[in-house]
């Protein structure tokens, strides 16, 4: 087989899974070729779906079906056939046969062929008749009285209520959510840094690091996004502090520049030593969104430039292409959700939620956002921040003579329901010359007699166990081991009730994915407070 016939076969597998029916026919309007989708939406036998099938033959076996209205089948599947063919490009709807809304989009081939892709718009339909309701009654309630009124608030008021309960329960929900999705990238992480310990200075290390660093971009975005909710509902609020804009460019220039060459796209981040006051996570996230705008609507060849500008007691960060850019009637339009401009939807797949998720971030932090774009040509998205001092203390110095505390021969006992996670947190405090015995669970501790002539100095424990929660697991085993035994949570649950509930039994706490610094850190202190309880 040829790379043409195997590529022609991958093809039309993939197409199997796109969420539109597909079909194309000839110009003799016989069936060429159809998907997966196209015979499921609308429920075709087999014979029906052969190539060589008339385009009228389809439609007179949904017209007899019902499918298509009362009346004579035969005038009704030779009406809808005129429907698809009559114009260069067609745009229908019709009701299917479980009574869903189907849209068809036909267009006409150079050679006479016709294509036909169609979707369930349900969904939509309804959202827009619901619309069409709430807008026929706007003018009645306005002119409603006095009491009418009240009591319009007063619902309000209850409805007010039950969504910000909503927007609580979301946000339990997300927290809850984050541990399962941030697990595998908290064994990734832990056997990246094992890698990195192992490989030194190596060709290997330099590959680790960098497999280090989209560790870490993976971890932002994820965090920033399930961050959202809490912004919407004010539960999260932004810390701002002095950050070096330089390495928001590094970060930005490790993610982004494998894309931007994969484009043939020039790519070039200003250095700068400015130092910005916000919060640095949410304006990352910002220009993350912002620079995969513009790389994604830039076309080969071009070029796209992050920079700063000093003015007076503001910096203007510049995001810079020489994309498609947009009209200045489109700007609302660009911040709308799962909005997407014509031109742009047609060049890069898409959810719309980018620009979405800047303009919240930006809202959120108080900041200034200014857009300038020419059509054709480019756009230029400047964000202001304030500017900000990083005072020269002994923090740094005094924070790497903690992490360089030998560890070697501490007893750690470790406990996670993910056996991957375990693993991988095995090799690395290893590595550090630890003595580390693991489990997933109190029962496995207990049926494999890991305490028996062996008691730990510290434990390092899991929230979300199978069994129990981590907190209590850490008391039992404080009870049956010694009451100060040091403990660390270690979870991808980031909510203030945890790390209250931490504190109240004097655990510390680490998060997922655990960034290796911050462990050894937070053993080393952990020893530390154990030796003077001694």
């Amino acid at each position: 087989m040829d790379l043409t016939s195997t590529a022609e076969a991958s093809l039309r597998r993939a197409v199997d899974f796109v969420p539109q029916g597909l079909a194309v026919f000839d110009a003799d309007l016989h069936l060429v070729a159809s998907n997966a989708r196209y015979r499921e939406l609308l429920d075709l036998p087999a014979r029906l779906v052969a190539a060589g099938t008339a385009l009228y033959d389809i439609a007179l076996y949904v017209g007899r079906r019902g499918d298509l209205g009362e009346g004579d089948p035969i005038q009704l599947a030779a009406a809808r056939v005129e429907t698809l063919t009559s114009t260069a490009s067609t745009v229908s709807q019709r009701i299917g046969k479980q009574g869903q809304t189907l849209e068809f989009h036909s267009s006409r081939l150079p050679d006479g062929g016709l294509v036909i892709s169609f979707l369930d718009v349900s969904a939509r339909v309804e959202a827009e008749t619901a619309l069409e309701r709430a807008n026929a009654n706007l003018e009645e309630r306005v002119g409603e009285r006095t009491a009418t009124l009240m009591r319009v608030n007063s619902e309000l008021e209850s409805a007010r209520k039950k969504a910000d309960a909503a927007n609580r329960d979301k946000t339990r929900f997300l927290a809850a959510a984050s541990h399962d999705l941030l697990q595998p990238l908290n064994a990734a992480r832990l056997y990246t840094a094992t890698l990195l310990e192992r490989a030194g200075g190596s060709e290997l290390g330099a590959l680790a690091h960098s497999i280090e660093a989209s560790l870490n971009a993976v971890e932002e975005i994820m965090s920033a996004l399930l961050d959202m909710s809490r912004i919407d509902s004010g539960a999260l609020k932004p810390q701002p502090a002095p950050f070096r804009l330089r390495d928001l460019n590094q970060k930005i220039a490790v993610e982004f520049a494998p894309a931007a060459r994969e484009k043939s796209i020039r790519l070039t981040l200003v250095d700068s030593s400015a130092i910005a006051f916000a919060d640095r996570m949410m304006v990352a996230r910002i220009v993350q969104n912002l620079v995969s705008n513009a790389i994604k609507y830039t076309r080969p060849g071009g070029a796209v430039l992050v920079g700063c500008r000093r003015r007076g007691a503001r910096i203007r960060l510049d995001v810079i292409d020489t994309g498609i850019g947009f009209n200045r009637d489109q700007h609302a339009l660009l911040f709308a959700e799962f909005s997407r401009l014509e031109q742009g939807a047609r060049m890069a797949q898409g959810l719309g939620l980018g620009l979405s998720i800047v303009e919240r971030l930006v809202s959120a932090m108080g900041l200034t956002l200014e857009l300038a774009s020419v059509e054709g040509r480019g756009s230029r998205f400047s964000l202001y921040l304030p500017r900000g001092k990083i005072e020269k203390t002994v923090t740094a110095e005094s924070e790497r003579g903690e992490t360089a505390t030998s560890l070697v021969g501490l007893r750690i006992l470790c406990v996670d329901n993910e056996r991957a996670v375990l693993d991988a947190m095995e090799g690395l405090l290893r590595g550090w010359g630890c003595d580390v015995r693991s489990a997933r669970s109190l029962k496995d501790i207990d049926k494999d007699g890991l305490l028996l002539g062996w008691l730990p100095d510290l434990v390092l424990m899991d929230y979300h166990l199978d069994q129990t929660s981590g907190l209590d697991a850490v008391e039992w085993l404080r009870h049956n081991v010694g009451g100060h035994l040091p403990a660390a949570l270690v979870t991808a649950d980031r909510t203030p009730q945890v790390r209250a509930l931490a504190e109240e039994r004097g655990i510390a706490v680490v998060t997922k994915p655990v960034k290796p610094a911050a462990l050894r850190a937070a053993i080393s202190g952990l020893a530390t407070q154990r030796q003077k309880r001694r």
